[in-house]
């Protein structure tokens, strides 16, 4: 994983939803680190149980970054059969989960200026960011629906579907 964050050279910006605080975001500083700031959220335990079996709990605890996180319900979205090949596949883990990674710190205010815009993820395929509404959705129809929730190096946006990059 570090080799690969490295190999992407610049940082990258990314595009967040574009919700009012009270509707939606936290701001709130901690002294916790993106990893264990998704292990203390219970609407989080498919995650860190995939990002635990794909060895990238320590990438998250180093860097700056910004995780575009799929809660426990946006797994159960996916048919069971994709779920179970994903997570017996290494490789296949590792490339969907660095795909809602990128390099930097993105609070929601930039979403204004990726509108339309693809950002390149860690995994090194873009996601394509529009803003339909006031609401932010990624690469078409998957929505962020709580942003900025703050951890000492980065920062999580909820999302509710878990994004798949292309073979």
């Amino acid at each position: 994983m570090r080799t690969l964050v490295t190999s992407l050279g610049a940082t990258l910006v990314l595009a967040v939803a574009l919700v009012a605080p009270a509707a939606g975001s936290s701001t709130t500083a901690t002294n916790k680190d993106i990893a264990q700031v998704a292990a203390s959220a219970p609407q989080f335990t498919t995650l860190v149980s995939l990002l635990k079996k794909a060895g990238l709990v320590s990438a998250l605890e180093k860097g700056t970054y910004t995780v575009f996180a799929p809660t426990n319900a946006a797994f159960a979205k996916l048919p069971k059969s994709t779920l179970a090949a994903v997570g017996k596949n290494p490789a296949l883990l590792k490339k969907v989960l660095t795909y809602h990674v990128v390099k930097g710190k993105a609070p929601a205010a930039k979403v204004v200026t990726l509108d339309g815009k693809s950002v390149k993820t860690l995994e090194g395929q873009g996601v394509k960011i529009a803003v339909r509404g006031g609401k932010v959705y990624l690469n078409g129809s998957t929505q962020v629906t709580k942003t900025d929730v703050m951890a000492s190096n980065g920062i999580i946006h909820v999302i509710n579907r878990v994004l798949i990059p292309a073979s």
